[in-house]
């Protein structure tokens, strides 16, 4: 898939504000200061359309951007550390779940881990919510540039193994990407694809 053009539609913290054109819709999100706001940026092509931050917690609303007039990328707050009051975060774990468990237009979610960390309590909190709620997810590691190929291929397995002694019975799909180099672009953008053109024959 070639991304011709992306525009910011709308940001709010009401569900029912949300876009009401009948798209597919693909969520990212992930602890604060995994490098979403970058990623996206390198997937559309543009430098600017998620603001990126050194300060944990930047995005604090649901942002819509539509992707070649034909679906939405929604960038989400990050969940876990943030500097941010407890209230504030109590709200937005509020209407993010909000977000997953009302909307319908909803056809995947993506959830970014560092993937120089080791598995994460919260990420696998996290992950539990979307699968007891039958919300599709994909993994998508970030931020690979700064392993080597051996470390990135360990910390993977550690998720696999412990993904799979707990809840699941298999990984689910995964990418490894990194907005530096631009690796795994190709990969994710077809993966979106392949579902886009399912759903459209499906109608």
């Amino acid at each position: 898939m070639k991304i011709k053009s992306a525009s910011f539609v709308i940001s709010n913290s009401d569900v029912s504000k949300c876009p009401k054109d009948r798209i597919p819709e693909y969520a990212f999100i992930g602890r604060s200061n995994v490098g979403k706001s970058s990623l996206i940026n390198m997937l559309t092509n543009q430098n600017k359309l998620a603001k990126t931050s050194g300060r944990p917690g930047k995005t604090q609303l649901i942002n819509h951007f539509k992707i070649n007039d034909s679906w939405f990328l929604v960038d989400l707050p990050g969940y876990g550390y943030a500097r941010v009051s407890k209230t504030i975060k109590k709200t937005f774990q509020g209407f993010i779940k909000k977000y997953f468990l009302q909307r319908e237009q909803l056809i995947c979610t993506f959830v970014l881990v560092d993937c120089r960390h080791e598995p994460q309590k919260v990420d696998l909190e996290f992950m539990e919510f979307l699968g007891e709620n039958g919300i599709p997810f994909c993994l998508v590691f970030t931020k690979s540039d700064k392993l080597k190929l051996s470390e990135l291929n360990r910390n993977i397995q550690q998720y696999s193994k412990k993904m799979t002694n707990t809840l699941w019975e298999e990984m689910p799909p995964y990418f490894v990407t990194s907005a530096t180099s631009s690796d795994g672009k190709e990969e994710l953008l077809k993966y979106i694809e392949e579902i886009n053109n399912r759903l459209d024959k499906n109608l």
